[in-house]
C-alpha cells in the first residue's frame, strides 16, 4: 500500500502522460482504465488520521483523501485537471448522493461539498451543479440544505421536480425517471457502502434506485436481481452516469441498508471508478472480510449474496467486470 510521499515519487515520473490524450473530452475518460491492459481500475485510499481530533471526519483530510484519490485514478499530480478530464464548462452535472439512512449513514456532506468545490475549479457554474437524491425530507435529515437557486450551489429532491411523464423499460425494470437525471448532462454518482438486507450490497449501481419514480417494484424475491442490472441498462443511467465516489467513511456489514450503529464500522476511505461492476464487487469484497473478521457467515451463506453482480456482467448487460483478475485495484493511504 503506498503512502502520500511515495505516489508523488511515482507520478511525478508519468505525468506527462497527458499530453499523449490532450484535452480528453467528457464521456472519454475509459481511457484511463484500459490503461493497465485492459482492466477498470478501481482506487482505494484511507486515511488513518481522518477523524483526528473526530468522531466526525475532518473536512481537510476528507478532501486531501478525494484528490489523493483522483489524482491516483487520473495518475497526474493536480487536485483540478482530473475533473477537467470529466466535465466541460456549461455542462450540467448532477451529483447523486444516498440519504435514505439518515446522518449516520448517509453520503457525507463534506464529501459532496469538497467534489463541489473542484467542479468549480475545473469550471462548472455553481448554478448547473446539483446535488440529489429521492426526497427534500432525506436530504434535509442527513445534514444537507435545500437549495434552489440557479446563481448557487443547487440540492433538492426528485419529489421536488417530478419525473418523466413516459416510462422507460427494459428487461424486469419498468420505470419513469427523474427529471433531474434527465436534465443533467453528466452524473457523478456518490454512494455509501451498505450491506443490504434484500440484495446484500449496495453502492454505485443500487444508488440508480434513487432516480426512479417506483423503487419498491424493483425488489422482487431474488434480491433485487436482475432488477438492479436492468435498471442500469436505461440509456439515460448508463450513459450519463460517468464516475463514481464511492463514500467508504462509514459502512454497515449487517442488517442494512438502514443505520444500525451496533453493525457500522469506519473505514475511513473512498472508492473511485467507472466501472460500476467492479466497484460493487470491490466494495462486496470489503463488506465479506468485515463479516469474517466479525465471525459472521458470509452474505451467501446468509442467502443475500450479492448476484445482481454477476449479472450486471453476464453477455446480456457487459455494464463491467466482476471478474478479480480483470480489475486493477489500487488502494494507497494518506500519511
Amino acid at each position: 500500500m503506498q503512502n502520500r510521499r511515495e505516489f508523488l515519487k511515482e507520478m511525478a515520473a508519468g505525468a506527462a502522460v497527458l499530453a499523449a490524450f490532450g484535452d480528453t473530452a467528457a464521456g472519454e475518460a475509459a481511457a484511463w482504465s484500459d490503461a493497465a491492459g485492459g482492466k477498470s481500475k478501481v482506487v482505494i485510499v484511507t486515511d488513518p488520521k481522518l477523524r483526528v481530533p473526530g468522531p466526525e471526519p475532518n473536512e481537510q483530510r476528507v478532501a486531501a483523501m478525494l484528490d489523493h484519490a483522483m489524482e491516483t485514478y487520473f495518475r497526474i499530480i493536480d487536485p483540478v485537471l482530473p475533473w477537467k478530464h470529466l466535465v466541460r464548462t456549461g455542462q450540467v452535472v448532477g451529483l447523486k448522493v444516498n440519504t435514505i439512512a439518515g446522518r449516520g449513514l448517509s453520503t457525507h456532506v463534506s464529501l459532496v461539498d469538497a467534489i463541489c468545490e473542484r467542479l468549480q475549479q475545473a469550471g462548472i457554474r455553481p448554478g448547473d451543479i446539483i446535488v440529489w437524491d429521492r426526497t427534500n425530507r432525506e436530504l434535509e435529515a442527513a445534514g444537507y440544505t435545500i437549495q434552489t437557486s440557479l446563481d448557487r450551489l443547487r440540492c433538492f429532491g426528485s419529489d421536488s421536480i417530478g419525473y418523466e411523464d413516459a416510462q422507460v423499460s427494459y428487461g424486469s425494470s419498468k420505470a419513469r425517471l427523474s427529471k433531474i437525471l434527465t436534465q443533467c448532462d453528466i452524473v457523478i454518482n456518490v454512494p455509501i457502502l451498505k450491506n443490504h438486507r434484500m440484495s446484500g450490497v449496495t453502492l454505485a449501481m443500487k444508488n440508480m434506485y434513487g432516480v426512479i419514480d417506483n423503487p419498491n417494484q424493483h425488489h422482487g424475491d431474488g434480491g433485487c436481481n436482475p432488477y438492479i442490472a436492468d435498471l442500469n441498462m436505461h440509456p439515460e443511467i448508463r450513459r450519463k452516469v460517468r464516475f463514481v465516489v464511492g463514500d467508504l467513511m462509514t459502512s454497515i456489514y449487517h442488517g442494512g441498508p438502514s443505520f444500525q450503529p451496533e453493525y457500522t464500522w469506519n473505514y475511513d476511505g473512498l472508492m473511485v471508478g467507472e466501472d460500476r461492476v467492479a466497484l460493487d464487487y470491490t466494495g462486496w469484497q470489503i463488506i465479506e472480510r468485515k463479516r469474517a473478521e466479525m465471525r459472521m457467515n458470509t452474505l451467501e451463506e446468509a442467502g443475500i449474496g450479492p448476484r445482481y453482480i454477476a449479472t450486471a456482467a453476464d453477455r446480456e448487460h457487459r455494464l463491467g467486470t466482476n471478474d478479480p483478475a480483470r480489475i486493477d485495484l489500487i488502494q494507497t493511504a494518506l500519511a
